[in-house]
């Protein structure tokens, strides 16, 4: 029997962006622009060219502006319209009409696990992905896309992995795993920001899930950890002990922008491939350099 179709993307974006203060103060993270789109907006976007219909945003108190970007802006459009600024009103009404969007409150932040479960009951029975917004993922196919593939394929849960330095391995999640195929591997743990000493591998979690409803069940007896949080980490490894779960290597060139020199690093780069920034921005980064 093939496995259900994912139609479904949860965006977890109720956090406090503690990282990005005090730009973040007041206003959401996720809308913190890259070069001319918020950062949430490429995690949608990445979801719709993998073909998610349906996005489901877990926002938080003073994240009204993620809502508002998405819906229809009538006033700003009348405006565009009127001025004959025919293209950006098209790129405008192009927000709203990307996927079916649905929001829920997270009304207290307990932790990515718990912002999970504040979605079930618009997941249901079925499988679903899970996108965190800040991580930015440059890639020919769609990272989302590539855990797909594994998933139809019939391997069951799948989380997005790539190599990072050992010094490194202390800030992500870090899969204990055996490789079975090219770029492939079947979990056997996950260890939550071990130290280099004690890490199982150098291949670390970056945002991105293919699950199954099973989860719920376990986030919901899942004890709060550090700070009150229910950690994803803890139920995805108790998923790993009683189901199938992979860790597909990613494919393309991912920036961490929730930390504040990699939101630069995806500035600069995403600047430059910016067809009608790109060249002039290059010729000022040169004139930069040679200061």
């Amino acid at each position: 029997m093939a496995p259900a179709r994912i139609r479904k993307a949860v965006i977890p974006a109720a956090g406090l962006g503690t990282r990005f203060l005090p730009a973040t103060k007041a206003s959401p993270k996720e809308m913190l622009p890259l070069v001319d789109k918020p950062l949430i907006q490429y995690a949608v976007e990445e979801a719709v060219a993998s073909g998610i219909e349906d996005i489901i945003i877990v926002t938080g108190r003073g994240k009204r502006a993620i809502e508002d970007h998405f819906d229809r802006s009538f006033e700003l459009e009348e405006n565009l319209k009127g001025n004959g600024k025919a293209q950006i009103l098209k790129d405008i009404r192009q927000i709203s009409e990307l996927a079916n969007f649905c929001y829920v409150r997270q009304p207290e932040a307990l932790g990515l696990g718990h912002a999970i479960l504040c979605a079930q009951h618009l997941i249901g029975d079925e499988p679903f992905a899970i996108m965190l917004g800040d991580e930015v993922i440059d890639a020919k196919v769609p990272a989302l896309a590539q855990l797909m593939r594994v998933f139809d394929d019939g391997n069951g849960v799948v989380l997005g992995v790539q190599k990072v330095r050992r010094e490194d391995v202390s800030h992500y999640g870090i899969v204990d795993a055996q490789r079975i195929a090219d770029g492939l591997h079947r979990i056997i743990d996950l260890v939550e920001k071990p130290a280099p000493a004690q890490a199982p591998s150098r291949y670390a979690v970056i945002g991105r899930y293919v699950l199954s409803p099973a989860i719920f069940p376990i986030l919901e007896r899942t004890a709060p950890g550090k700070n009150r949080e229910i950690q994803l980490t803890d139920a995805l490894r108790q998923l790993a002990r009683e189901a199938p779960s992979y860790a597909q290597e990613i494919d393309g060139q991912r920036y961490d922008a929730g930390d504040k020199l990699g939101f630069l690093q995806a500035t600069v780069e995403f600047a430059l491939k910016n067809p009608a920034l790109g060249r002039r921005f290059s010729a000022y980064l040169r004139q930069v350099v040679k200061r």
